[in-house]
C-alpha cells in the first residue's frame, strides 16, 4: 500500500483517504522555525499497514526541507524518530 499523502497547510495536518477514510498527522507551528506533531489518527480498519508511519516521514521529510526544529508531542511521532536514527537531528536543532 503507497496512498498519496497529502500536506493541508491550511488546516494543519498531513493525511491521506484510503477507502473513504482519512488517517492523519495533525500539527501546529510553534514558531516560524518550530514544528509541532500534535496527533496522528489512523481509523482501526486501516491499522497495522505502516499508514501512521507514511505520514510521519512525510511529515519529518517536510520538517528536514524546510529546516524546522520538530516538537515530537505525539508519542507515534516521538516513538518514529527514536527509531529511525536519521530524525534525531530534527528534535535536537537550535
Amino acid at each position: 500500500m503507497n496512498p498519496e499523502i497529502i500536506h493541508d497547510e491550511k488546516n494543519h495536518k498531513f493525511y491521506c483517504s484510503i477507502e473513504g477514510k482519512e488517517a492523519y498527522l495533525r500539527y501546529f507551528m510553534k514558531d516560524p522555525g518550530t514544528i509541532d506533531f500534535r496527533s496522528t489518527y489512523v481509523p482501526n480498519e486501516l491499522r497495522g499497514k505502516g499508514i501512521a508511519a507514511l505520514i510521519v516521514e512525510k511529515a519529518l521529510n517536510f520538517a528536514n526541507e524546510k529546516n524546522l526544529t520538530v516538537i515530537p508531542t505525539c508519542s507515534y511521532v516521538y516513538s518514529f524518530v527514536e527509531k529511525n536514527e536519521k530524525y534525531k537531528e530534527l528534535i535536537t536543532r537550535a
